[in-house]
């Protein structure tokens, strides 16, 4: 299927709308009203303004759905169970000093289960995108999870924990792991691309502790439909309300799982600590 169904061109549409300005405002970096919502966490009059276009355009193609947004919060939809995951600008600190790297991120949800998903790229317009038994795409081609199967081999993207979140502990300990057996850890700043990435197999795995649904909602559906596997660090399948994310290609899933568990015990720690 290189077309895309319905659901995905609702998203499409309103993510294409909404960056427009997005992208203009990416221009004008400097210019731009921000304020500040605590350590290195910023909320941008650019972050208001493209969550707002997106829910005017999904609730005026979709009026039943509810919303859980990252600056609007949560809103009911007509009863029928399905409601839209929104991150306006996954990547927001990057955008704000001029760093070509952040996404829209738009999911779908029916009845609980994450049915559809798209991550828009606007600055080298990459979409990433996906619904459930469709498989995963990059704009019109069909993008598959790498086959690496060694260690040694895997490049792996990851986000450390800042301010006062916790898991710096532990993180350190993965990353220490991680360092000493894989051909590198990559900190890019937007967690939506980092899956993106695995999925599209530029990346073999993904991790990261203390997500907010809207950061990672879109990337589950397109990882799975690209053929990864995407769970808590635990191996737990709360991803959208635990406390950590792990996606990665089939092959080397168990052993990066086991090797940031492994790294977390040795030192009797906690995911969260």
């Amino acid at each position: 299927m290189t077309h895309p169904t319905a659901l995905i061109n609702v998203m499409d549409a309103a993510a294409r709308k909404a960056s427009r300005r997005l992208v203009r405002d990416f221009g004008e970096v400097e210019q731009l009203q921000v304020s500040r919502k605590g350590p290195g966490d910023f909320v941008t009059e650019a972050d208001r303004r493209t969550e707002k276009i997106l829910f005017e355009e999904l609730q005026k193609a979709r009026p039943g759905f509810g919303f859980l947004m990252e600056e609007g919060g949560a809103h009911e939809g007509d009863g029928s169970g399905e409601r839209w995951i929104i991150d306006p600008i996954d990547g927001t600190t990057n955008f704000l000093h001029g760093i070509p790297h952040f996404a829209i991120s738009i999911a779908a949800e029916r009845d609980g289960e994450l049915v559809a998903g798209i991550i828009y790229e606007p600055v080298r317009d990459e979409l990433f995108w996906a619904e459930k038994g469709q498989g995963a795409y990059l704009n019109r081609r069909r993008i598959r999870v790498s086959e690496r199967s060694t260690m040694a081999d895997a490049l792996l993207a990851t986000g450390i924990p800042f301010g006062n979140r916790p898991g710096k502990k532990s993180f350190a300990a993965m990353l220490d792991s991680a360092m000493d057996r894989t051909a590198g850890v990559r900190r890019m700043g937007a967690a939506s691309l980092d899956m993106a990435y695995v999925a599209a197999g530029r990346f073999e795995g993904f991790w990261e502790t203390a997500l907010q649904p809207w950061d990672i909602a879109a990337g589950i559906v397109i990882v799975r439909e690209a053929g990864g596997m995407v769970s808590e660090i635990d191996g737990r399948s709360n991803m959208l309300h635990g406390t950590s994310v792990l996606a990665a290609n089939q092959r080397l899933y168990d052993g990066i799982r086991k090797m940031l568990m492994d790294a977390v015990r040795e030192r009797k720690l906690k995911l969260t600590e």
